[in-house]
């Protein structure tokens, strides 16, 4: 619905042309010193008409009585200044033409023009400002009063602070900026003093303030965290404003700023991988993705569509997921060469006829069953998927001469206590055997919890908090890596670069979280106290959990690669008679499948849960 018109267009051109009367008045008493010769004023009079014909044309021309003035900003008085330099030029003209061409007299003395373009300038500009001052101030009245704080002094913040002083159902009052950049501080922005980032404690103590904003379009994720931390403490709520490409139409609104994400506070720095090799190694190339609806491959799929290869094929059994996938590739116009298929890597007669037509020279097998709960009460569905359709699709790509094979594999493969961990620990092996006596080059990649895939404790928690509580975690000691999900995706692509056959990459990422603690600080981020507003509830261990996941077994020892954040794990050799075990494993019966598989990775130790 469109806003209705405070004042008329008619009426803001009337007013402006008044204003542009009342300074030439002002440049003529300044020009002649407050005593203004008659003559000047016969010579003056008769011009009038002709002066406010010019200014009033210019105005219209450029558009200034359609300008919203209550929300005048810097672009809209760089529009004015432009205008009325253009009529000052114009009286410059017409000046000269009268008296070279006409009677003699100048259309308005130079000193006049001069002053009087700076007179109109002043009072079209500051005007419009006293207004929006005043109106900001009237819709402030009688409203709920917020005081911020805005963490960054640059475009951002500035943008944020604009943002703030037009929205219309609280009265937002910002009390300081706060800037990593030493330089600024001490200065003002739009009257508002910029503190360093060390005052910020400080600042929290001695202020009563209710919210603090992050606005830094890249912020360096060490001193966000600090920030995040002072506010926690404070109990201080924490939002940040969206990167600029996300903002609506290119401008921000305050329905944008939101809480900060715990994505965005946990583990190291984001590890940014170098991309040449992956691109130079993929250019050209015919890639195929399995599970491409999930969400380890569908955001594999959107790094390799930017990586100009000749055919993207996305192979899925979730019909829905994988539409979602092709309308998002499609809307960003990065759909041209894709290839959609629904397919399930179980089915062999389905997949021969995918890899047929397709002819993929690397394939990134991302396809599995990974819910451990759910594995734990249906092994035979996580055999027969993470095992037996990992078999058929390696097993193709070598028959077929695939160039490199990759496969996303898991740090619950690691000394397993679930059938999941297991089940992939068995496709590891498969793929390894199978590497033996093909020519593809065979890579598996291992992390651990993806932040913000689908089953994820972070999506459950922030349900749990919106809810009102409790949030529910399965022990006090639990711990888990955790990493966001490019960074997954930027390793696998890493891996398929570097990878010469038979590795299984392995990647540092730094401290494990405690479930607990991340279960506190989302409830705080939130804004409510835990054990006050949001108990935590500790449910027990689920079937097949463990208290804490490893990225490599103590059998294991690791090599190190061009990337000091990438090791490469160095696995026990794969028993020759894998293939056949393996064979075996998928003709038994579900309440058969945890014992063979024990038989074949002794380090496998189901968890017995009560």
């Amino acid at each position: 619905m469109a806003v209705p018109r405070i004042f008329p267009r008619w009426g803001i051109l009337l007013i402006d042309l008044v204003l542009c009367l009342v300074a030439l008045a002002a440049a003529y008493l300044l020009r002649f010193n407050f005593n203004v010769p008659p003559h000047e004023v016969d010579l003056l009079l008769p011009v009038v008409p002709l002066f406010l014909l010019i200014r009033g044309a210019s105005f219209l021309i450029a558009g200034i009585p359609r300008q919203m003035v209550r929300h005048t900003g810097t672009d809209d008085a760089r529009r004015i200044f432009l205008t009325v330099l253009a009529g000052s030029l114009g009286f410059g003209v017409v000046s000269v033409l009268r008296y070279f061409f006409f009677d003699g007299f100048y259309f308005l003395p130079r000193a006049v023009i001069i002053i009087d373009f700076m007179a109109t300038a002043m009072l079209l500009i500051t005007s419009r400002i006293g207004f929006k001052l005043i109106h900001l101030r009237s819709r402030g009245a009688g409203k709920e009063r917020v005081r911020v704080i805005i963490h960054g002094a640059g475009e951002a913040g500035l943008i944020t602070k604009r943002t703030l002083e037009r929205e219309g159902s609280v009265k937002y009052e910002v009390l300081a900026f706060v800037d990593d950049n030493a330089h600024k501080a001490g200065k003002r922005l739009e009257g508002v003093l910029i503190h360093p980032s060390e005052r910020l404690p400080a600042l929290l103590e001695g202020e009563a303030v209710d919210q603090l904003i992050i606005a830094i379009g890249k912020p360096d994720p060490e001193n966000r965290r600090r920030v995040v931390d002072a506010c926690i403490a404070a109990k201080v709520r924490v939002l940040t404003v969206p990167p600029v490409h996300d903002w609506i139409n290119g401008q921000l609104s305050a329905g944008q700023i939101q809480e900060v994400r715990i994505e965005d506070l946990l583990g190291r720095p984001v590890i940014q991988l170098e991309q040449a090799a992956v691109r130079a190694l993929l250019a050209g190339k015919r890639v195929l993705v399995t599970g491409a609806a999930g969400s380890i491959g569908s955001e594999l799929v959107r790094q390799l569509a930017d990586m100009h290869v000749s055919q993207l094929t996305l192979v899925d059994i979730a019909e829905s997921g994988l539409y979602d996938v092709q309308m998002e590739l499609q809307g960003k116009g990065r759909a041209a060469n894709l290839a959609v298929l629904v397919a399930d890597v179980r089915d062999r007669t389905r997949m021969q006829e995918v890899f047929a037509a397709q002819r993929p020279q690397v394939v990134f097998h991302a396809a599995a069953y990974k819910h451990v709960p759910l594995m734990e009460a249906q092994p035979a569905e996580a055999v027969r998927t993470n095992v037996g359709g990992t078999r058929i699709v390696a097993e193709l790509a070598a028959e077929l001469g695939v160039e490199r094979f990759v496969l996303i594999s898991t740090d619950k493969a690691v000394n397993p206590t679930s059938v999941m961990g297991a089940s992939k620990r068995v496709a590891e092996m498969v793929v390894g055997a199978i590497a033996k006596e093909a020519d593809t080059a065979f890579i598996t990649t291992r992390f651990g919890n993806v932040l913000g895939s689908s089953g994820s404790v972070i999506p459950l928690f922030r349900k749990q908090i919106a809810a009102g509580g409790p949030v529910t975690v399965t022990h006090p000691e639990v711990n888990r890596f955790f990493m966001t999900i490019p960074e997954a995706c930027r390793l696998v692509l890493e891996a398929a670069a570097m990878g010469k056959g038979g590795e299984i990459f392995v990647f540092d990422m730094g401290q494990p979280v405690r479930i607990a603690d991340l279960a506190d600080k989302m409830i705080r981020l939130s804004g409510k106290e835990p054990g006050v507003d949001i108990s935590i509830v500790y449910t027990g261990l689920r079937p097949g959990e463990k208290l804490y996941e490893e990225l490599l077994a103590t059998s294991e020892n690791t090599l190190p690669t061009h990337h000091p954040r990438i090791l490469i794990g160095r696995v026990a050799a794969v028993e020759a008679d894998v293939p056949a075990q393996v064979d075996r494993l998928l003709e038994l019966p579900s309440t058969d499948m945890v014992p063979a598989m024990q038989r074949l990775i002794p380090e496998y130790a189901p968890a017995l849960h009560a």
